[in-house]
């Protein structure tokens, strides 16, 4: 008994080590990043490095501040990034509940088709998607930025597969009460399917805010560029500063680490509860 609480505990012992060493090795270089912003240049360059700066510094954020508009590209990818957060999960939820409730015509091959669209790079559809929103004159809006990104077969995937494992018995009993389609898909399963919205929202949020590319080639007037490329112009004029660099970084990082922490129960709830039950 005694040699078993022994291995158990040796045991735990090595799995916090190595967990603790990986969060470490993980966790450093968003802390290198924050220390650098809050640094002056000579402190920034100096040999041995030190995490913990001698004397604490804003002026590489007020400096960021002062060289480009990035308070209106955070606002952009604001705007950008929660209208696609926001409208994803809600037209994903309408085809992910057709696919895993509803019969129809060719359901399943359509199904599968949905899911290889997913194989194609994004980088594949750029010029065709470019050429239809040319046609429709939203290059260099709003528009631009979010229609394309509208819905997700990656979010309907995932709301599939978490709607396929909800008992039948639980949508019987609700057309006992006369209630219709949309009725039990908000007001029974969205509820019930919370840890999964929040692990689509995550994700949603996070690849629209660090999107760089399709901005930068939809878009042409500065007062509707998102941070990302903000960033990149900061980089490009004001030179290598890794203080001032790493200020905005820290800036951008902020509603990604925000939205994770809201979400955060309801993500880990959905990671463990995605794909119990295939198609």
């Amino acid at each position: 008994m005694i040699k078993k609480k022994t291995k158990r505990l040796i045991y735990h012992t090595i799995l916090h080590l190595v967990l603790i060493t990986g969060a470490t090795i993980m966790i450093f270089p968003f802390l290198w990043g924050i220390s650098t912003s809050l640094k002056d240049m000579r402190e920034v360059l100096a040999n041995p490095f030190q995490l913990i700066p001698k004397q604490i510094t804003v002026i590489n954020y007020k400096n960021v501040v002062r060289s480009i508009p990035i308070v209106r590209f955070f606002i952009n990818s604001l705007i950008v990034s929660l209208t696609i957060t926001a409208s994803q999960l809600f037209t994903c939820s309408l085809s992910a509940y057709a696919f895993a409730r509803l019969k129809f015509p060719m359901r399943e091959p359509l199904f599968y088709i949905l899911l290889g669209t997913m194989m194609i790079p994004q980088h594949v559809i750029m010029i065709p998607v470019y050429i239809i929103l040319n046609f429709f004159r939203l290059i260099d809006t709003y528009a631009a930025l979010i229609v394309p990104f509208l819905s997700s077969a990656f979010g309907t995937f995932l709301l599939r597969q978490y709607f396929m494992s909800i008992p039948k018995e639980l949508e019987e009993a609700a057309t006992l009460d006369g209630c219709g389609h949309l009725c039990f898909l908000f007001k029974i399963m969205l509820p019930i399917a919370k840890p999964i919205l929040a692990t689509l929202a995550i994700f949603s949020f996070m690849w629209s805010w660090n999107n760089y590319i399709w901005p930068l080639i939809v878009t042409n007037r500065i007062e509707i560029r998102t941070l990302q490329y903000g960033l990149a112009m900061f980089k490009e004029e004001g030179g290598i500063n890794w203080g001032q660099l790493m200020a905005g970084t820290t800036i951008a990082t902020i509603p990604l680490l925000v939205i994770f922490l809201i979400a955060q129960k309801q993500f880990i709830k959905g990671i463990t509860l995605t794909g119990l039950k295939e198609g």
